[in-house]
């Protein structure tokens, strides 16, 4: 196979050639986008999963159906290290920009700038440091108080104010939006209840892990009535074998049924795992179709691949008791783990496990799936830790 025509393509965001399997959440993001547009409520969209289900992908997707639609968007990725304040003020800056170029007239924009300049203020840092350069005076007394769930809402406020008199619409998206502090996402919570409040035209569109219904429940009791959470999963094998066959058949290329089953078999319908597969497989093929054969050959350089990049760049920040965690929790299985399991295999008292446990929740490491129980958020993680600490003995 010519490797330049590869059609897989394995990466952080990268979109597959094939979206398979996603329609029911694209239906969904189609039906709020459309309802906001002209007027009538309708619930944002949280999207949820583990690492490696196409999360961003889905994002990024429904960033560019917004854009077809008429609206103005904004992208941002949340850290755990950076404060989501200066985060989202410069794509703010650059929608009120865009809605002021729009035709219709009114000053609803610049009050917008405005009540953005003191939202710059409130955050008590330098303009410079932002890269804003807003020559414009603040709106006194609106998004300055310095506390963020006071001044977002109030912000979002004059940002759909200004959409409105433009008639347009905002979709603001937040990938790993689990990476909020508490009190951040409580803000981003009461100011999309602002807006359906005010049936103002803004939409948030969120992905992140599996405790983010949780942790939006947790910060506001209101969630669930504001936002959809719809959970981006594993394919089911008929829409893992489309996201194998279809790409290499548009290339002229098949896959025999037995490659098939084993691509399923060996990503477990994983999305980041068919691409990674799908280009180990077809820059080894010699013909046509695919064979179980090369499939199986493919799997060294697969796992060589996961193991030095997806897998190995979480692992390098943990540290040493963290590591032994997780090893502990790969001995265990890979599933759901009870807590008392895991510090039984590590040889002490499952109270003290509590501090390791906190921060690998907070890290994106692990997640709470029911009381008392953790699981691994990146999929096969499991098998990786017993292949970078094969050493490990239990002591319990």
């Amino acid at each position: 196979m010519d490797p330049i025509k590869n059609p897989f393509s394995p990466g952080a965001g990268s979109p597959p050639p094939e979206l398979a399997g996603r329609a029911p959440v694209l239906e969904q993001a189609r039906v709020l986008l459309g309802r906001v547009l002209i007027g009538k409520p309708e619930k944002s969209l949280m999207l949820t999963g583990l690492r490696g289900v196409g999360k961003t992908v889905l994002l990024n997707e429904v960033r560019r159906m917004a854009q077809q639609a008429g609206y103005r968007t904004l992208l941002v990725e949340a850290h755990e290290d950076k404060a989501l304040g200066p985060l989202i003020a410069a794509p703010l800056k650059a929608v009120f920009f865009e809605l002021d170029r729009m035709a219709q007239t009114g000053d609803r924009v610049r009050r917008g700038l405005r009540v953005l300049r003191s939202f710059l203020g409130g955050l008590k840092v330098k303009m410079g440091e932002l890269e804003i350069g807003l020559d414009i005076d603040p709106e006194t007394g609106a998004a300055d108080s310095g506390d963020i769930e006071i001044d977002l809402p109030n912000l979002f406020e004059a940002l759909g104010e200004a959409a409105k008199e433009k008639s347009s619409a905002v979709a603001i998206l937040i990938d790993e939006i689990q990476y909020l502090s508490q009190k951040e996402l409580g803000a981003v919570i009461m100011a999309m209840h602002r807006m359906q409040q005010r049936q103002l035209p803004v939409v948030l569109l969120g992905a992140g892990l599996p405790v983010l219904p949780g942790l939006a429940g947790e910060s506001k009791s209101y969630a669930e009535r504001l936002f959809a959470f719809p959970d981006v999963g594993a394919l089911s094998e008929v829409d893992s074998n489309r996201a194998i066959s279809e790409p290499a058949l548009a290339e002229g290329v098949t896959l025999s049924d037995t490659a098939l089953a084993e691509t399923y078999r060996l990503t477990r319908g994983y999305p980041y795992f068919i691409q990674e597969w799908g280009y180990q497989m077809w820059n080894l093929a010699t013909i046509s179709p695919i064979e179980l054969e090369v499939v199986q050959s493919a799997a060294e350089s697969v796992i060589r691949r996961l193991d030095q990049n997806f897998f190995r760049v979480r692992f390098d920040r943990l540290t040493p008791g963290e590591k032994n965690f997780l090893r502990a929790m790969a001995q265990l299985g890979s599933g759901a783990i009870r807590s008392g399991d895991i510090a039984n295999c590590l040889g002490v008292k499952v109270n003290s496990i509590g501090p390791v446990r906190a921060k690998l929740i907070k890290k994106g490491m692990i997640y709470s799936p029911a009381y008392g129980d953790i699981a691994f958020t990146v999929p096969l993680f499991d098998e990786f830790m017993k292949r970078a600490m094969p050493n490990f003995v239990a002591k319990g």
